[in-house]
C-alpha cells in the first residue's frame, strides 16, 4: 500500500462510516479498483482506521459520554449481540469481506429500504432508548456483518424501528460504533499477530495517516449529516445505493467481474 492509497482509503473511511451507505463496502470496492485488496495489511487497515473516525464521535458528543453510567450500561447491552455473532461468524464474515458482488447486492437492497424508511417512520417522536430498545438496535447492527448493509444504516433503521425519532435513532447509532468499532479494531490486530504479522514502521507510519485523515473527515461528515437528515431525511442515501449497486452489476455482468 502507498502513501495516496492510504490517503484515499482513509478519505472514503471518514466520509462512509456514519452515512448509512456502508463503509466497509466502499472501502472493500476501493481496495479492489487500487488491486490492493489481497493484501492482508490492507484489510487490517481498513479496520484499524475506523478508530480514528469513532475518536470523533468521543469528541463531538464527549458530554453525553460524562453524562452517567445508564449511558454505557444501554451501549453495552446494544453492543452485546455483535460479540456474540462477531465471534460465531467470524470466518464466515471474513469471506463475505472479500466479496464486491455481495455489496453491490446489498447496497441496493438497503437503497430500497432507505427510500420507504422516512414515508414508515419519519413522524417518529420518541427520544427516550431503554435497555429493550438497546438490545433489539444490537441486533439490527449485527446484519452490517455482511458487506454493503451499512452498520450505521441497519442500527439508524433498526432504531427508527423502535419508535425513535430520526436525530435520536442516528446518534445512538454514533455512539455504538465506539465500542463496536474498538472491539473489532481489537479483533483484527489480534488475529493479524496471531497469523504471524508483523507491522513495517512504514505500515505503522500509514496506519497514523490514515486515522488522522480518517478523524478529520469524519469530523466534517458528522456534523453535515445530522443537520441534513434531521431536516431532509434519508432518500438521498436509498437513491445512491441503488445507483452504485446497480452501476457495480453492469460492471460484473457486462465488463469485468467483481472478483477480488
Amino acid at each position: 500500500m502507498t502513501d495516496i492509497q492510504a490517503v484515499i482509503l482513509a478519505i472514503i473511511e471518514g466520509i462512509t462510516e456514519f452515512l448509512p451507505i456502508s463503509s466497509t463496502g466502499h472501502m472493500i470496492l476501493g481496495s479492489s479498483f487500487m488491486g490492493i485488496a489481497k493484501d492482508d495489511f490492507t484489510k487490517l487497515f481498513t479496520i484499524v482506521i475506523q478508530l480514528g473516525a469513532i475518536l470523533s464521535v468521543v469528541i463531538l458528543y464527549w458530554r453525553r459520554f460524562l453524562q452517567s453510567w445508564d449511558f454505557y450500561k444501554k451501549l453495552f447491552v446494544a453492543f452485546l449481540p455483535a460479540v456474540v455473532l462477531g465471534l460465531w461468524l467470524n470466518k464466515i464474515i471474513d469471506q463475505l469481506l472479500e466479496s464486491p458482488l455481495t455489496v453491490a447486492v446489498t447496497l441496493i437492497i438497503g437503497g430500497l429500504i432507505l427510500l420507504k424508511v422516512d414515508d414508515w417512520y419519519g413522524q417518529n417522536t420518541e427520544h427516550n432508548i431503554n435497555y429493550k430498545k438497546a438490545l433489539k438496535i444490537g441486533f439490527y447492527q449485527t446484519l452490517a456483518m455482511i458487506p454493503g448493509v451499512s452498520r450505521s444504516g441497519a442500527t439508524i433503521v433498526g432504531g427508527m424501528l423502535q419508535d425513535l425519532n430520526r436525530k435520536t435513532a442516528t446518534e445512538f447509532s454514533f455512539f455504538l460504533a465506539v465500542p463496536t468499532m474498538f472491539g473489532a479494531t481489537a479483533k483484527k490486530l489480534w488475529d493479524y499477530y496471531q497469523e504471524g504479522f508483523n507491522l513495517s514502521a512504514h505500515q505503522i507510519n500509514l496506519l497514523l495517516i490514515g486515522n488522522i485523515i480518517a478523524f478529520i473527515v469524519a469530523m466534517v461528515a458528522i456534523k453535515s449529516f445530522i443537520n441534513y437528515i434531521s431536516q431532509k431525511g434519508f432518500k438521498i442515501f436509498g437513491y445512491y445505493r441503488i445507483f452504485i449497486g446497480i452501476v457495480l452489476l453492469l460492471i460484473h455482468f457486462f465488463i469485468k467481474p467483481l472478483i477480488i
